[in-house]
């Protein structure tokens, strides 16, 4: 029997979808291979919201075709969506899936179904022609110079035909190259010219939502990360993520909760719930109604809060973990929900990106730093013990000595205790990315040190603080010699002293710390 594999580059969204992607291979009776080397189908599963991202892709596609030339590599995800013809002639590559046909894609690498003895060809499709174009102008964009021409046929499968536009046909005029009839041209080094099928459509039109639980590496018997919301309708300057992710979506309340139930039920203590845009779920669904049992006091809930609520009332999950968050979706009562139940653990992560307000409007940030700086003293104040995260970014076009000034005085004074810092890296096609004055990458790489040395000193502080308290903890599926690690409900790494069974919480006492790691017992 054909062995996969689903290779994962980039953010928890594009985790969970390749958990998703494993639960369409294994629905058809395929099994996981145990590596990519050993696998028949290979699933390459991108990112592209940095430079660095796109050839850390290409990269891996090279290698696993020098390692394994015999595999069918199908490239997805961010990448294959944003720069399918790119994608296509790259040396090894049989087919590109864009996210647009993500929910599809053990179908469309022609694996059989188990109730079917046909797989799918791409020559089966065969609908009259509807040209699209990429929304570049949602965006402000100058045009991309690359056209789709979509099929779209009454033989295509009915649960698909109102949620996407199947592609059969791509033309990308760039570098001359034609990509039509669903293949494109790749030449492979040293050898003739192969077809490569493509699946590309307009993510716009795009409305499935993949989901399933997600587990770190190390981790998989504790904390599934489950993906609620996808896409985003903001257009921050820099970023390329929308047009690869498309408008934001939400899974619906009911799939919510049956994914956590079957998570509690299967001894999972720990749920960690995740989106693109997360602050921002449920404002697509058609009806409210099915959260209006929800309602909390005079004031209706954001559908985001609302969403919380029903996960604590319909499931006996032990602890709820909310991810990255918008500083404009937490409002007053998400933070005193957050604050005042012990089920949701006392952390919050909020997007940040520059404490300038010059940059945060070329940014097309939709907050100001007296916003932002507000949303964290109180989430400080309602929650002394809580872990506080920021993304923040570093040599944005135009970004001066007295923007960056700014950024770093916001973080020395907020209650901050990690921060994920980013240099900025030009995606093609945004506004950012033509704007004057690209700061030099010695200087954004420079401020990025400054910040990270920053934030490190602050993670110190915050962890001293706790030396000899107790804090709750979870235990994780690793163990060093006669130790076990956990993580707090806070947020921070903690080794506790013997062989521990995963996936329990404990009270541990903090007798001391070894570098980021608190000491336990």
């Amino acid at each position: 029997m054909a062995g996969y594999y689903v290779q994962n580059f980039g953010c928890r969204a594009t985790q969970a979808d390749g958990a998703a992607l494993e639960r369409q291979f294994e629905e058809r009776g395929l099994d996981r291979a145990p590596a990519p080397q050993q696998a028949e189908i290979v699933v390459l599963n991108t990112c592209t919201v940095t430079a660095s991202a796109d050839q850390d892709a290409r990269a891996a596609i090279r290698r696993l075709h020098r390692e394994n030339p015999n595999c069918q590599i199908v490239v997805t995800g961010c990448y294959a969506q944003r720069a399918p013809q790119e994608v296509a002639a790259l040396p090894g590559v049989s087919r590109v899936v864009g996210n647009s046909h993500k929910h599809r894609l053990a179908e469309l690498a022609g694996v059989k179904s188990r109730t079917s003895d046909f797989g799918l060809h791409t020559s089966d499709l065969d609908p009259p022609t509807l040209d699209l174009r990429l929304r570049t102008s949602d965006f402000g964009l100058a045009d991309s110079g690359v056209g789709l021409r979509a099929s779209h046929t009454a033989a295509a499968d009915s649960r698909h035909e109102k949620s996407f536009v199947p592609l059969t046909a791509l033309v990308a005029n760039a570098g001359g190259g034609e990509l039509a009839e669903g293949r494109g041209p790749r030449a492979d080094v040293g050898g003739p010219t192969s077809d490569v099928r493509v699946f590309v459509s307009d993510i716009f039109a795009h409305t499935e939502l993949l989901a399933a639980p997600v587990f770190d590496a190390a981790n998989e018997r504790t904390r599934p990360n489950l993906k609620v919301q996808d896409g985003c309708d903001n257009r921050c300057s820099f970023c390329v993520i929308p047009f690869v992710r498309g408008q934001s979506r939400s899974l619906p309340l009911s799939d919510v909760i049956r994914e956590a139930g079957a998570l509690v039920a299967a001894g999972y203590r720990e749920l960690v719930i995740s989106g693109i845009n997360l602050g921002r779920w449920g404002r697509d669904l058609a009806s409210g109604s099915q959260l209006s049992g929800f309602s909390h006091g005079l004031l209706r809930p954001t559908p985001f809060e609302s969403l919380v609520r029903a996960i604590l009332a319909e499931t006996s999950i032990e602890k709820l973990r909310i991810s990255s968050v918008e500083p404009m979706d937490w409002t007053d009562s998400l933070i005193g929900l957050v604050a005042g139940t012990p089920r949701i653990a006392k952390h919050a992560h909020v997007p940040m990106q520059s404490g300038s307000d010059r940059v945060l409007r070329l940014m097309h940030r939709k907050y100001r730093p007296w916003h932002y700086r507000e949303k964290i003293q109180k989430i400080r104040e309602a929650m002394p013990a809580a872990a506080i995260g920021a993304d923040v970014m570093t040599g944005f076009p135009g970004e001066n000595d007295a923007d960056f000034e700014a950024t770093r005085k916001m973080i020395e004074d907020l209650p901050f205790t990690y921060l994920h810092v980013f240099t900025y890296s030009a995606r093609p096609g945004t506004p950012a990315a033509s704007m004057p004055q690209q700061i030099p990458v010695q200087v954004a790489r420079e401020r990025n040190r400054i910040l990270r040395d920053l934030a490190a000193q602050k993670k110190q502080a915050f962890m001293r603080s706790f030396v000899g308290q107790t804090l709750e903890a979870i235990t994780l599926n690793v163990q060093e010699g006669n130790s076990t690690e956990a993580l707090t409900d806070n947020y921070l790494k903690m080794r506790l002293a013997g062989k521990r069974d995963s996936n329990r919480w404990v009270q541990a006492q903090v007798a001391g710390m070894d570098g980021e790691t608190l000491v336990g017992s």
